[in-house]
């Protein structure tokens, strides 16, 4: 049954920009685009740029996607256009709404990695990566046995940072030649190239089963890079970026400032080449505001020449053809800033000058008083400009003087100790390639282009800066403030925004990445968060293209989540590096464990078919990276065999930084060490610098913890649980579990950590007991971190050693019994299936690791496995794991189907569905879950509904899963109940039963996700079994229409106690059963509920009217021929004054007071003659009347039979002649709010016009019959809607009777031609043709309101207060009643509009609120205000019909328009708990507490509509 594919289903919405949200998908998977709500019934096309199968990735390239309709059905349900995912990469997609961009996004599809000769894969969850600094590892020949330490120690990749030629600094990442292997890996008499670095990595992927990946730098080059001297516009430079020169120029000056302090020439004021203290640090304020920044004058650069600028002007006021231009209010005088940044360089604009300052007259003295106004504004603009220079200045003192106090004072910091040149005051912003010279000398030098191009700016990083502006671009000004954390050796790359931009940077950095993608599997994007995403995206476009299954990895300090999607989503990025290190305790260790992956222990199993949630970006969680400083110096040595464990035990990548395991006690300097790594070597001893094996730190540990991490990921250890044991001894034990869903075995780890040194910190040897769930197997490592009598470290000078004296006791694979680390193990039990293990621990010091396999009990084991076995046949997924059982139940060796498939329609009923009171009916109710809610079904679809809601969440805590966990009520409730019944119905829950019997026996926390599987099974199998029994239309519909179709079965049952009156005797196929009580046989005909859950059970299950407008939707539409038939004719044997019953009470109790029903009854006749095969053959039925004459009592079933013809002409016959009586009971006890004149029942038909009329203003006799309840209120006993004389919808109905008697008479299917009634003593005939045409002749002419003022037909022309509509009525007892604009004129025929307008609209119902307002109280605006819905299906219907006549655009429009309202419709079906839709909501659709939450007529006619559509 299940889809074995996975699909995810991306949901389009209107103005759904998505570009911050990231989907992660893999490679196989099927991605479906489908229309929202919003979108639905509209003209959408979706485009990406994921390329054709066997095409080229190109970005810019985007193709339109065909959309697909499985069921080609009008409505969008199912409507998709599809990607079939067979590439790695960044994916961008987008929807357009006719020609408006709409919304759009990306998705990311991870790479696939392969390792070793024979290219299996290497899931990205199994990735275990070690960095090494490439220039630590020596001369390129013995690169080998420096690398095999990581092979040896279970790593299955290796991260390397830059291998090529490095800068003056000696930095990782400062590169001198982005294209050259660096020369240090050569030998003098052997050049090594990137061929030999090509076939190093590739031997290394065959034989060690390892992949490389190595850093690129797009951000920066060094600063002695050749090729920048050859191309300066590849840097922002001051001829690039004039921008900068303010900012170099105080560079500059504070270069000089630091020679001078450190040639001593300020110690007089208070500033020595030593800085140690806080005051020396308000002397180096002091001097820079009142020497340096008077000195250098920054402002100058922002400001005008007041001299020249008013000159300027007085030139332009005394120029004799001046013309005076009118000041314009919105244009202010403003410095325009000068782009080459000039000392007062800038100017204004003279044309506002001279518009805002205009002279009384030409003579001189007013021109100097206006040059005079001008000079005063200028000198104004340039202060404002001194002002924001002044504001930067006090941030770049401020940024400043914190850098000397990191770099000199701070404890943290290098202490770099007294200035010099080497170790300046602050580190240069800018490079000087010039021998020195003064700064007024040095100034000159940025405005002589061919100088300025070399004076190029530093890259650095500014502390929380937006990631996505660039930070050395025009608007910016870190330069000017000293914002810029800088990295003095290397210089920032302007690539511009194309590359037309700067074609050389482009193509040699282009040529980087291509040579890192020929020879490497992955790259990590250094400074990622700094790398401009156009470059970026550019530069991996090229990458992808040599290594389609590119793995890229990238660190972000965007210090948001939304940010970093920005850059996965952009970029593609496989996995995003983590710390351990950023972790201030354990708890926040093991909490960032559960953060970066797997799902909760016992998730539910999530369908293949399943919406493209959200994701957080793939994790490489490292417990420590090679920029971080060393855990040694921050927590202790015996911290690094803990914190790896808890690291390794996340469901996600990782790794490490080479010296980690060996304890190298600080931290690898990227840019200041230059030792070798150490080697490999079996027999070297503890104390050999140069040399490791697995006696050294942690390495057999780690070796050990790696192959771990790679199992549980390559064999589906998926499911995580963190839990911290806490008490008041110990916060530092940390258990994490792995679990596999489909084995149920965990692996299970606890790890003691170390944060504090355990040689100076107190650490309790009390740790508490601990409780494993399940059986151990074994325990898979015990590890300590322990000391040892070497001697103690000492750095070596040319290896990069660790401690020597502190190593690990390791032991792997052994038996419970034989830890050391465990005193003793009892098993104890909690509940009746669940085995706990009680471990006690001894030697769980600090530094200490114990590693458990844990399996299910035995029997538990093997009650999943049978399980297993049997949900396989609803889905492949439970194939692993599954265990064949000879000895269960007979009945579960009968697949659930073909059980299933005896049931009826009326049998899914008591399965799926019954609420509160229908269930009651039967003496039991719906399950109630103690601190919830009562579920809104008994049957399965209670319990769907809820899991509906908390599977895709997995939200096990829900109290569903609490009470399914605390024991087996909810599961003896599904399958008792449906044994207590008979039948099919009872095998169904025997089958249950015999699944639950082992579903039991599974330890509880696995209870809430098996329970939930074999509901699924069930309930899907059960929907199928539905849709078989109904119509074709139903079975090939989309999956909108045969969801509704379950309304069918949801409102249509057979209770304890028959609803309807008892058909003939003589009736065949009537379904008959066994009353349990008597033993005699009994009718049992199914009944439709008006509506859940207030209409659903006792004498209010069924009415009249709403029976009949629902049952040409739920019951004919469906295929339900048989169930349609009978209730016709249940209905037709209580006929009574010629009316069939509004409240039907099984006849006996019925209520004759609507005028409508009989007339929805006789349209349902008529579409069932039409619609049925041979439906005709209903008008000769037998009908058994139960009031032959009005004032009969009650007779039995089968004692007067009539056919149905002589019953509907009866009721014709009565209306023509007139139908005039009290109701039976008439007073309080059948209706306490009704006035006494409100009893007297009247009906006709007008003798001029054919129409039928009838009713007072004090009763209802149509659909709106809301009877005023409140005294308060002053509306006790008035209809809120009073709809006498001839209601439109009514007159519409029976001129479709009529017209139809008239066409079978003619035919002579029908014996009747006329009606014959007594008229003034005489016998009077009346044709069906006569009938029909007076109707037909006067419709229009007194329903439709003219648009002409002067109509001779309009009776109250001063009543009409809206033109061009139908009246709701002719003829009422208060005329203003028949101008209300209400929906029932498109039932009868046309359009206009669906929600209940009316003159006194209010849009909330509230039945309980009893106020003064009598509009409102007690519910008084029932039907005018509240939307109701079932009015919609002829409002939509009408539409349809009407623009089909119009022609082809009309009818294009209306289909949008009614796609668009049914969305609506279908949103709320699937997200209602009840499955259905309301019988009304409050305006613009806001929830009703008052309505049913699920009507049978509003399922009906959304039904109708899409069959018309």
């Amino acid at each position: 049954m299940g889809h074995s594919k996975q699909i995810r289903i991306l949901l389009l919405n209107e103005m759904e920009k998505l570009e911050k949200t990231l989907f992660r998908l893999e490679q196989g998977f099927e991605l479906q685009f489908r229309l929202g709500p919003t979108l639905q019934g509209k003209a959408v096309t979706v485009y990406t740029n994921y390329p054709f199968p066997g095409e080229a990735f190109n970005r810019e390239k985007f193709r339109c996607l065909e959309w697909e309709n499985p069921t080609e059905r009008e409505d969008d349900s199912d409507k998709y256009c599809k990607l079939n995912l067979q590439q790695a990469g960044s994916f961008q997609y987008y929807f357009l709404q006719g020609n408006e961009k709409s919304g759009g996004g990306y998705i990311v599809v991870d790479p696939i990695l392969r390792v070793g000769a024979d290219n299996h894969v290497l899931p990205l969850d199994c990735v275990t990566l070690q960095t090494f600094l490439a220039k630590c590892l020596g001369p390129f020949d013995e690169w080998e046995s420096r690398l095999r330490v990581a092979k040896e120690s279970g790593y299955n990749m290796i991260h390397f940072t830059p291998l090529q030629t490095l800068g003056l600094s000696r930095s990782c990442y400062s590169l001198a030649d982005q294209l050259e292997v660096n020369p240090d890996f050569s030998r003098p008499n052997k050049k090594y190239t990137w061929t030999d670095v090509g076939q190093l990595v590739e031997k290394l992927k065959n034989e060690w089963n390892v992949l490389c990946i190595t850093d690129v730098v797009y951000n920066h080059t060094a600063a002695n890079s050749r090729w920048l001297q050859e191309h300066p516009e590849s840097a922002y430079n001051l001829v690039n970026s004039p921008h900068l020169k303010p900012a170099w120029v105080l560079d500059r000056a504070l270069w000089h400032l630091s020679c001078d302090v450190a040639e001593g020439k300020y110690k007089e004021k208070g500033v020595p080449a030593l800085i140690e203290n806080d005051h020396q640090m308000n002397c180096i304020r002091k001097i820079i505001w009142e020497d340096i920044f008077p000195k250098i004058q920054l402002w100058e650069f922002f400001q005008v020449d007041v001299h020249k600028a008013v000159e300027q002007f007085r030139g332009l006021l005394t120029q004799g053809n001046r013309k005076t231009t009118k000041p314009d209010p919105k244009q202010h005088l403003k410095i325009i800033q000068d782009p080459e940044y000039r000392r007062l360089g800038c100017t204004v604009d003279m044309n506002i000058a001279l518009a805002t300052f205009i002279p009384h007259d030409n003579g001189p003295a007013a021109v100097n008083e206006c040059c005079n106004w001008f000079r005063k504004r200028i000198e104004e603009l340039n202060s404002e400009k001194h002002q924001l220079v002044n504001y930067h200045q006090e941030q770049a003192v401020n940024c400043l003087l914190g850098n000397v106090f990191y770099e000199r004072l701070a404890g943290h910091g290098p202490k770099l100790g007294p200035v010099t040149r080497k170790h300046p005051l602050v580190t240069r912003y800018f490079t000087f390639p010039f021998e020195e010279m003064s700064l007024s000398m040095e100034e000159s030098m940025i405005h002589v282009p061919n100088k300025a191009c070399f004076l190029m700016a530093h890259n650095g990083w500014v502390m929380g800066d937006d990631p996505l502006r660039n930070f050395a671009e025009p608007g910016s000004n870190v330069y000017l403030r000293r914002e810029l954390i800088c990295w003095g050796d290397s210089v920032k790359l302007r690539y511009g925004k194309k590359p037309e931009d700067c074609p050389y940077l482009w193509a040699h950095m282009k040529k980087y990445t291509e040579i890192t993608a020929t020879y490497f599997h992955g790259v990590r994007l250094d400074n990622c968060h700094s790398t401009p995403l156009h470059v970026a995206e550019y530069m991996l476009d090229a990458a992808r293209k040599l290594q389609p299954n590119l793995y890229v990895v990238a660190e972000l300090f965007t210090g948001s989540e939304d940010l970093d999607n920005i850059f996965v989503t952009r970029l593609g990025i496989s996995s995003l590096i983590r710390e351990a290190m950023s972790a201030y305790n354990s708890h926040e260790e093991g909490r960032l464990v559960y953060r970066y992956g797997g799902e909760p222990v016992g998730s539910f199993v999530q369908p293949c078919l399943r919406p493209l949630v959200p994701a957080i970006a793939h994790a490489l969680f490292m417990d420590i990276t090679h920029d971080n400083e060393c855990p040694i110096v921050h927590r202790s040595a015996y911290d690094a065999l803990p914190s790896s464990a808890i690291v390794s035990m996340a469901s996600c990548a990782s790794g490490s930084t080479k010296g980690y395991d060996e304890l190298v006690p600080h931290q690898i300097s990227v840019v200041s060490e230059e030792r070798f790594y150490t080697k490999w070597n079996p027999g070297a001893s503890p104390s050999s610098a140069g040399e490791v094996n697995f006696q050294s730190g942690i390495i057999a540990a780690r070796c050990a913890i790696n192959k771990l991490h790679q199992e549980l990921g390559a064999k589906g250890f998926i499911q995580a649980r963190n839990s911290v044991y806490v008490d008041q001894v110990d916060e530092d034990i940390v258990a994490v579990t792995r679990h596999s869903p489909s084995i149920h075995q965990s692996v299970v780890s606890v790890s003691r950590t170390a944060f504090r040194n355990p040689k100076t910190s107190f650490y309790s040897k009390e740790v508490p007991q601990m409780c494993i769930p399940g059986k151990i197997e074994e325990v898979v490592l015990e590890a300590r971190t322990v000391e040892r009598n070497t001697k103690p470290y000492r750095k070596d000078e040319n290896s990069i050693n660790g401690m020597p004296n502190i190593t690990v006791e390791i032991r792997e694979h052994i038996q419970l019994s034989e830890s050391k680390i465990v005193k003793q193990a009892g098993v104890t039990t909690k509940g009746p299936n669940e085995y706990i293990q009680e471990i006690e621990f001894e030697n769980l010091s600090p530094g200490s690791v114990i590693i458990f396999r844990v399996s299910l009990d035995p029997h538990a084991q093997v009650a999943v496995g049978i399980l297993r076995n049997h949900l396989t046949q609803f889905s492949p997924h439970f194939k692993s794991g599954s265990l064949a059982a000879d000895n269960s139940d007979p009945i579960l060796k009968i697949p659930f189907a073909s059980i299933a498939s005896k049931l009826t329609l009326a049998e899914v009923n008591q399965v799926l569905y019954r609420c509160e009171s229908e269930e009651q009916e039967d003496g039991g109710g719906c399950y109630n879950i103690p601190n919830w809610s009562s579920l809104k079904y008994a049957g399965l679809q209670g319990l769907m509904s809820v899991l509906a809601e908390i599977r895709p969440k997995n939200d096990l805590g829900h109290p569903f899963c609490d009470n399914l966990r605390s024991g087996d009520w909810m599961i003896d409730y599904v399958s008792n109940r449906l044994i207590s019944r008979s039948g099919t119905i009872a095998e169904v829950g025997k089958w249950l039963q015999a699944m639950f019997f082992y579903l039991k026996q599974i330890p509880r926390y696995l209870i809430p996700c098996y329970f939930d599987a074999i509901l699924i099974g069930a309930y899907t199998t059960l929907l199928d079994v539905a849709w078989k029994q109904m119509s074709s239309f139903i079975q090939n519909g989309s999956t909108f229409v045969k969801h509704l179709s379950l309304g069918s079965v949801q409102m249509c049952g057979v209770g304890k106690f028959p609803s309807l009156p008892l058909l003939s005797p003589a009736l065949t196929d009537v379904p008959y059963r066994l009353n349990e009580i008597t033993g005699q046989k009994e009718q049992c005909c199914v009944s439709l509920a008006a509506g859940l859950p207030h209409f659903s059970s006792g004498i209010f299950r069924c009415w009249g009217r709403d029976t009949f407008i629902a049952l040409r939707g739920l019951l004919l539409i469906t295929g339900r021929y048989l169930e349609a038939r009978n209730i016709i004719l249940a209905f037709a044997s209580t006929l009574r004054h010629g009316l069939i019953p509004n409240l039907l009470g099984e006849g006996t109790h019925a209520r004759y007071n609507c005028r409508d029903a009989v007339w929805w009854w006789l349209q349902c006749i008529q579409d069932y003659c039409k619609m049925v095969p041979n439906g005709i053959d209903i008008l000769r039925c037998p009908v058994s009347r139960m009031y032959p004459t009005d004032d009969s009592a009650p007779l039995s079933a089968g004692t007067l039979d009539q056919p149905l013809f002589e019953v509907i002409q009866e009721a014709m016959q009565r209306h023509m002649q007139g139908i005039q009586f009290r109701e039976r009971n008439a007073g309080p006890q059948i209706d306490r709010n009704m006035r006494d004149e409100g009893f007297n029942i009247t009906a006709g038909v007008d003798e001029e016009t054919g129409f039928v009329y009838g009713g007072n203003r004090f009763n209802c006799g149509t659909w709106m019959d809301k009877m005023g309840e409140s005294d308060r209120a002053r509306n006790k006993g008035t209809p809120a809607t009073p709809r006498d004389g001839s209601a439109v919808e009514i007159v519409g109905l029976s001129k479709s009777a009529v017209r139809w008697l008239l066409e079978l008479s003619q035919k002579n299917i029908f014996p009747y031609h006329e009606v014959t009634v007594e008229r003034h003593g005489k016998v009077v005939r009346v044709s069906y043709d006569e009938w029909n045409r007076k109707i037909q002749a006067n419709f229009e002419k007194l329903f439709y309101v003219s648009e002409d003022p002067s109509d001779v037909n309009e009776k109250h022309p001063n009543l009409v207060h809206k033109r061009g509509i139908y009246k709701d009525s002719y003829g009422a007892s208060s005329p203003w009643c028949d101008y209300q604009l209400r929906p029932n004129f498109t039932i009868a025929m046309v359009v206009l509009l669906f929600v209940t307008f009316d003159t006194v609209y209010c849009g909330t119902y509230d039945n309980a609120l009893d106020n003064d307002n009598y509009n409102l109280a007690k519910g008084f605006n029932y039907h005018q205000g509240p939307e109701w819905l079932w009015p919609v299906g002829y409002f939509l219907r009408a539409k349809l019909y009407f623009s089909r006549l119009m022609g082809p655009e009309a009818t294009a429009k209306t289909i949008f328009l009614v796609k668009n309202v049914l969305s609506r419709h279908y949103v709320h079906l699937e997200r209602s708990p009840w499955k259905g839709l309301p019988e009304l909501t409050n305006e613009n659709g806001q929830y009703c507490p008052f309505s049913c939450e699920t009507q049978a007529w509003s399922i009906a006619v959304i039904l109708e509509t899409l069959y018309d559509l």
